[in-house]
């Protein structure tokens, strides 16, 4: 690995840090001034904003033949935004969970994830199979702005603009400003995933690492770094709409929009390693499907939960490093895992959600914050 690649990768990274942040400053700011909610918001123009960065990568890379790494990049940045971000975020600040985000859009996000195994299952994502996904997005994000329409009102603006703390103007000045900043966020994203994706190659070969690995982990959580910012901040600022709003709708863009275009562009499709399908696709869909008792049980996230969260994002991270080296200590942690931390987290976490219910049943009332 030479010093030209490793000043690529960083100079990618920070390329696509900055493209989000244009991107996402700029299409928020229309979907203020046309009065959408700022659960919406999160769920729709920020979330795919924010992963701008992912879907760049990943496209780049497959229309270089690189299929570990644009699948990798995907299922890698779900894992880091579910167990990384939001345990981060709930542990900063407890988050209050829209009972939309409950009822529709989770169930949404497991959708997505059990599709895209379905469509994965023989081994390749095609191009039919990236149409199939992309359509969905359509027909999520048409859903979105339907409802957002609905509950349209003047108080919105305000809301947002209090929320974010910003002020919305109008104007063919400030639209002129907006256009651009889109513009610039979409070219610093173009070529900063360039850079990016030859410069993790590189890195790849250089340490005899897999594509995949290198996908799952430093692309993965180099491309989420918008989602990092953006939950972290709305958690201090109290803006739980967009902090949580923002993962699920990322997860949900990842899967239906990001994977959909790699698989369209690429000429020969997205091939999917056995590994990814064994491991690591089986761990993202449970990721995504622990988020129902978590937000269902109060409509919340305790900051235990949050921490929770992270210290299997910490673990998962550790066995991918373990497996990588064939280290002497991997099978001792794998046993560690399967037999006393897993079903010790499932156990509490059923307990805790029975005895919330209960509570709420009968005193009619919403827990508090630990």
């Amino acid at each position: 690995m030479t010093f030209i690649t490793l000043v690529l990768f960083i100079a990618g990274l920070g390329l696509l840090i900055a493209g989000a942040n244009f991107l996402v400053r700029g299409a928020s700011r229309f979907a203020a001034a046309m009065g959408i909610s700022p659960l919406v918001i999160g769920l729709t123009v920020v979330a795919f904003g924010t992963s701008a960065p992912e879907a760049a990568v990943s496209v780049m890379a497959s229309l270089r033949g690189e299929a570990d790494l644009s699948f990798g990049n995907v299922i890698g940045s779900n894992l880091f935004n579910i167990l990384f971000i939001l345990g981060i975020s709930a542990a900063v600040s407890p988050l209050v969970v829209s009972q939309k985000l409950v009822r529709i859009d989770v169930p949404i996000m497991i959708a997505a994830a059990l599709l895209m195994t379905g469509l994965a299952w023989e081994g390749s994502i095609g191009r039919l199979d990236g149409a199939l996904l992309f359509t969905g997005l359509i027909a999520y994000t048409l859903f979105s702005v339907r409802s957002a329409w609905r509950e349209k009102n003047e108080d919105v603006q305000n809301q947002y603009a209090r929320e974010l703390g910003k002020r919305t103007t109008k104007g063919h000045r400030s639209t002129l400003w907006n256009f651009i900043l889109v513009f610039i966020g979409l070219l610093l994203l173009i070529i900063g995933s360039r850079w990016l994706v030859a410069g993790a190659v590189d890195v790849a070969m250089a340490f005899g690492v897999s594509e995949l690995i290198i996908g799952l982990t430093i692309v993965a959580a180099g491309t989420s770094l918008p989602e990092v910012a953006t939950s972290i901040l709305a958690a201090v600022r109290g803006e739980r709409d967009i902090a949580v709003g923002n993962i699920v709708g990322s997860n949900i863009f990842n899967i239906l929009g990001v994977l959909g275009l790699a698989g369209i562009v690429s000429p020969d499709g997205i091939s999917v390693s056995s590994a990814a399908m064994r491991f690591d696709v089986p761990v993202m869909i449970t990721a995504s499907v622990a988020c129902l008792p978590i937000f269902f049980r109060g409509h919340r996230i305790s900051r235990w939960e949050g921490f929770l969260l992270f210290g299997y994002y910490i673990a998962y991270a550790a066995f991918l490093i373990l497996n990588a080296t064939k280290h002497d200590a991997l099978p001792v942690f794998s046993q560690i895992m399967l037999i006393f931390v897993i079903p010790l987290t499932a156990l509490t976490f059923g307990v805790v959600w029975v005895r919330s219910y209960l509570r709420r049943g009968s005193a009619g009332s919403q827990p508090e914050f630990p």
